[in-house]
């Protein structure tokens, strides 16, 4: 049986580095994606894959970035078989203080996953054997925190996020299944630094005892992308926040990253 292969946005550093290696671990091939080429070398030269990785530096928000970032998968690899759109950007501020132009940015990402995921999906049809698409999304999706006002951004998340129940329907009879998974808090650059005192205080919140890793979050994305008989599904990774809210009403973190 031939090897999946998969293409990770976002894939330099993070979560998407973190789920790029475990499907690497499990003998795929992998096609990592960010907008940074030196970023990207850096992990490719950490995974110690190169035989079965490559990287295709590009900006997703780019609607015509989407058939290059396909193309040169089927010309490495032969075909895709597994879509993870992680790829995006954060930043906590006040609702007022948002620019318009901020929030396009944001909603670009939005722009870029749905122009990838027809790209990808006509990939699949063509290839007649179904296939697996999970979109990063996150519980602020769902549920505001005080200390994370971060409307503009969580619209872009939105947006995929609702993709999901949609596509999910939609492309069944093709056997492609679509499903998210929602991390809560967890740790990457995205989140920027975190002393010990708040880094405490925030294991302290969550139900099970401890924020997230990288790692938590890749583990979720290869039972979604392995499981054949699940598509529709928003799968809450955060600890038993989401079932049971969280104590950081009052935390206030400086935040900013791209």
């Amino acid at each position: 049986m031939a090897p999946q292969t998969v293409i990770v946005t976002g894939a330099a550093t993070g979560l998407g580095y973190a789920i790029a290696e475990a499907f690497l671990n499990t003998g795929a091939n992998v096609t990592l994606n960010g907008r940074t080429r030196s970023k990207l070398e850096d992990a490719a030269q950490k995974l110690n894959q190169l035989d079965r990785s490559q990287i295709v530096a590009g900006d997703i928000t780019d609607p015509a970035f989407a058939p290059k970032l396909v193309a040169e998968t089927v010309a490495k690899f032969g075909q895709v078989d597994i879509l993870i759109n992680n790829a995006g950007i954060f930043a906590v501020k006040n609702f007022t203080d948002y620019a318009i132009a901020e929030l396009d940015q944001f909603l670009g990402y939005a722009r870029g996953t749905y122009a990838l995921t027809q790209e990808t999906v006509k990939q699949m049809r063509a290839q007649g054997e179904g296939g697996a698409i999970i979109n990063i999304s996150t519980i602020f999706a769902f549920n505001g925190v005080k200390a994370f006002p971060s409307s503009a951004p969580i619209m872009a998340k939105a947006a995929i996020t609702a993709m999901v129940k949609n596509l999910s329907v939609e492309l069944a009879a093709d056997k492609i299944r679509i499903n998210a998974v929602a991390p809560g808090i967890v740790l990457t650059p995205l989140l920027g630094e975190v002393d010990t005192k708040t880094l405490d205080y925030l294991n302290q919140q969550q139900p099970l005892g401890r924020v997230g890793t990288p790692k938590d979050i890749a583990d979720a994305v290869l039972y979604l992308a392995n499981a054949s008989w699940v598509t529709g599904v928003i799968l809450p990774v955060d600890g038993g926040v989401d079932a049971g809210g969280d104590g950081t009403s009052n935390l206030k973190l400086d935040t900013h990253r791209r």
